[in-house]
């Protein structure tokens, strides 16, 4: 299969989205900056930061500096599965430090306006548990957090 690596679109500001996002993750590093080398259809003169490569943990990502013709939208977002909650608030805080915000059922928009959702691992398992009404206690909670407190869902899936 070949690789495949999301491409996201930025106004101006690739470079210090990548910036931020791999000072957030472990294991992260900027892998390539190209620059604009002639004039071109594309914001920016020579110079200029065309696209930016990075990786998050082994997961190469792409951005570029398109202009603002496009922005991003809630259709599009990234998963964090956490293990803890320690985890989860650590990187819902850091998502939205700067100019973020928070959301709905653990969702947020980062200061570039990017959707990430923050769960922990294992919330398909309480949504879908074999017992309707342990999931239904777990979906009712969870529709009414922003930031997910795990012990609260699982209090709720067990009827606390």
């Amino acid at each position: 299969m070949p690789h495949i690596t999301p491409n996201l679109w930025f106004n101006q500001n690739a470079l210090e989205a990548a910036e931020f996002y791999c000072s957030i993750f472990p294991n992260s590093k900027i892998t390539t900056v190209t620059r604009h080398a002639v004039e071109s259809p594309s914001p920016g003169k020579i110079g200029d930061v065309l696209t930016v490569s990075w990786e998050l943990d082994g997961q190469d990502f792409t951005g570029i500096n398109g202009g603002p013709m496009f922005t991003f939208s809630e259709a599009v977002s990234l998963a964090i599965n956490v293990k803890d909650q320690e985890e989860l608030d650590y990187y819902w805080y850091k998502l939205i430090e700067g100019g973020g915000e928070e959301s709905e059922c653990g969702w947020l928009k980062d200061k570039f306006g990017f959707s990430w959702q923050v769960v922990p691992a294992d919330w398909e398992q309480m949504l879908n548990d074999p017992d309707p009404e342990r999931a239904k206690r777990a979906a009712e909670a969870m529709y009414g957090m922003k930031k997910l407190d795990i012990q609260a869902l699982k209090d709720a899936a067990d009827g606390k």
